[in-house]
């Protein structure tokens, strides 16, 4: 059974770090593209970051690129993102989920989600 479960969530200030994991099961993560999107309330989900399961190539949104860091240890079958200089419209839950291509825009397995807040 494939499954991805998110950790790491939590209340942070602005300026500070937070590092998700995302533990994969039922499958070997290290071939698959894995991308993290969010959710913010009243918003639409937004991709923030993807990392290829060819040659490790990553991706990022523009909202992100520079603060987040996304990698993967495939010992560990974990994919995590690095949060960096958060702000508070960053406040979301954050999904990791697979995809077939990063940039397709298509997501297929899908986390439960953790959520972010970024609030003094």
């Amino acid at each position: 059974q494939v499954q991805l479960v998110e950790s790491g969530g939590g209340l942070v200030q602005p300026g500070g770090s937070l590092r998700l994991s995302c533990a994969a099961s039922g499958f070997t993560l290290d071939y698959y593209p894995i991308g993290w999107l969010r959710q913010a309330p009243g918003k639409e989900r937004e991709g923030v970051s993807c990392i290829s399961g060819s040659d490790g190539s990553t991706y990022y949104a523009d909202s992100v690129k520079g603060r987040f860091t996304i990698s993967r240890d495939n010992a560990k079958n974990t994919v995590y993102l690095q949060m960096n200089s958060l702000k508070p419209e960053d406040t979301a839950v954050y999904y990791c989920a697979t995809t077939a291509l990063c940039g397709l825009g298509i997501y297929d397995y899908w986390g439960q989600g953790t959520q972010v807040t970024v609030s003094s």
